[in-house]
């Protein structure tokens, strides 16, 4: 039997649940290259991907030419959406967003196309115009980067979306013909040519979209960031947030554009498939970067799907921070206290505000993450959950966090379930994160360990001590009849590591 495709109520969890109401949804997307399938759980403000699969059809692979689609590109997206809706029938969705981009768009066969996919698989496709396809690829970026700022480029294989974030023309997209299919693709390129035509049609939108930075979406551009990760022997494999200096951005442009589609194919993690395109993406970038003077590159793991989905959302819900929500619900579904993210979270913020000046307090909003992730391992083996929950706050896909970010609450999770500084992985702090950073949050680890222990994980004892500065003293004091909250022994041990970590003193007492 078919799932609708609206008027569903989405799956909520029970109310005894500790996770924000979710429910699973999907979107189609049928572009101009790949057709592609991805389910998602939604959680509050949170937007996680649960199974991904995509096609190469190459749909409008031969457009700018004949005008009309592929005709094996059609037989396989049939073939990939017939399929798709066999997967899609199996669960219990919300909704099915399914939407088609260029080729579907300029084809002369297109409506053709899209009558033949209701037909035979019953998907209605929303055709979407280019103002609407850099529309939802800016939301899609917004969804991710909440505080991004600057011009989105979405790059598909037959067009490219430009929309800016800010300004007298900000979410008024345009879609110009620079997609590697419109340029040639997959035909061997010829560079200084294909760069001067891509010049003639950026040329006449260089005052408009001339900002600091640009936003890099699509698989195309999320490859080059692979390969320059790869080639720079970068310590991070993940593209979301990934900043490059245009000058490093620039030289891995040219270095893929010269290269040969043999040469291209020994890079770990390109399909043979996408390699057809990369050089002509590669282009594309560099015009960018030369004619519109960006001077910072963000690569995008977000775009047109998640997009959708954030449009979708209540308007009270899009306006949360993505990181703490993100945060909020990983470390409830893998922990056990409800409750006691926020409290830990107002305890040590009290504490940082006593510190003296001498001291590099970290952000307010990264101690607010951490505090959400705080009991994430209490169902994990004891021997190994340092380990295992620094390596998924590092590599999960919470959004709304840079690089440097992601490695300091990874490192803080580290020390908040093993008491050590992070060391592992040296290179993560000696390229991203830098010696003062690990510092900061080796102490924010040691104040979370001191919390939970102190108060087991409970709100409503924690609320009865105090931590502070006084001159070269940590004071950790209980109120008047709950004295007995300092007795442990384990409580004692974690105090002395903070204020070592801290070089103070420790003096414990009542209040």
């Amino acid at each position: 039997m078919s799932v609708p495709e609206s008027n569903l109520l989405p799956h909520t969890t029970p109310a005894a649940s500790p996770l924000p109401s979710s429910y699973y949804t999907a979107v189609i997307d049928i572009g101009s290259n790949s057709v592609r399938l991805v389910i998602y759980r939604i959680e509050g403000r949170s937007i996680w991907p649960v199974y991904n699969e995509k096609v190469l059809a190459g749909l409008g692979k031969d457009l700018f030419n004949t005008g009309r689609l592929n005709p094996t590109g059609c037989r396989d997206t049939l073939i990939a959406l017939k399929r798709f809706r066999a997967i899609v029938d199996s669960y219990t969705l919300s909704e099915i967003h399914v939407v088609a981009t260029a080729a579907a768009r300029e084809a002369a066969d297109g409506p053709a196309l899209t009558d033949m996919i209701r037909e035979q698989t019953g998907f209605t496709v929303r055709v979407l115009s280019g103002a609407e396809e850099a529309y939802f690829s800016a939301l899609g970026v917004l969804c991710g980067h909440d505080d991004a700022t600057g011009v989105v480029g979405d790059l598909g294989g037959s067009s490219l979306e430009l929309i800016d974030l800010q300004g007298e023309d900000a979410f008024k997209g345009i879609t110009l013909p620079l997609g590697p299919f419109a340029l040639g693709a997959p035909a061997p390129l010829n560079i200084e040519r294909t760069l001067q035509q891509i010049r003639e049609v950026l040329e006449p939108h260089k005052d408009r979209f001339h900002f600091k930075t640009f936003h890099a979406v699509g698989g195309a551009w999320r490859n080059l960031a692979i390969i320059w990760m790869q080639k720079a022997n970068y310590p991070l494999q993940i593209v979301q947030q990934f900043e490059l200096p245009a000058r490093e951005a620039l030289n891995i442009c040219r270095l893929i554009a010269t290269q040969s589609t043999s040469s291209l194919e020994k890079i770990r993690g390109v399909t043979k498939r996408r390699m057809e395109n990369l050089s002509y993406a590669a282009l594309v970038l560099q015009a960018l970067i030369e004619t519109f003077g960006f001077e910072t590159i963000n690569f995008s793991a977000n775009g047109l799907r998640e997009g959708l989905l954030y449009d979708h959302l209540p308007k009270d819900i899009q306006t949360r921070d993505p990181l703490i929500e993100g945060c909020a619900a990983l470390g409830c579904r893998q922990g056990i206290s409800q409750d006691i993210g926020p409290a830990l979270s107002k305890w040590i913020h009290d504490f940082y505000n006593s510190l003296d000046a001498s001291y590099d307090r970290p952000d307010p909003r990264l101690v607010r993450a951490a505090s959400k992730l705080s009991d994430m391992g209490a169902v994990l083996h004891p021997d190994h959950r340092a380990d295992l929950v620094c390596d998924q706050v590092l590599r999960a896909p919470i959004p709304g966090q840079n690089h440097q970010e992601r490695v300091f609450l990874a490192c803080t999770m580290f020390t908040r379930y093993s008491g050590d500084a992070y060391t592992k992985e040296p290179v993560l702090i000696s390229r991203i994160l830098g010696d003062e950073g690990l510092q900061r949050a080796t102490q924010l680890g040691l104040a979370l360990r001191l919390g939970c222990d102190l108060s087991a994980k409970s709100a409503v004892l924690l609320e009865n001590a105090h931590l502070f500065q006084n001159e070269r003293n940590l004071i950790l004091e209980a109120k008047s009849g709950w004295e007995d909250l300092l007795l442990g022994e384990q409580t004692k041990k974690r105090a002395k590591a903070l204020a070592g970590a801290m070089k103070l003193n420790l003096k414990m007492g009542s209040y």
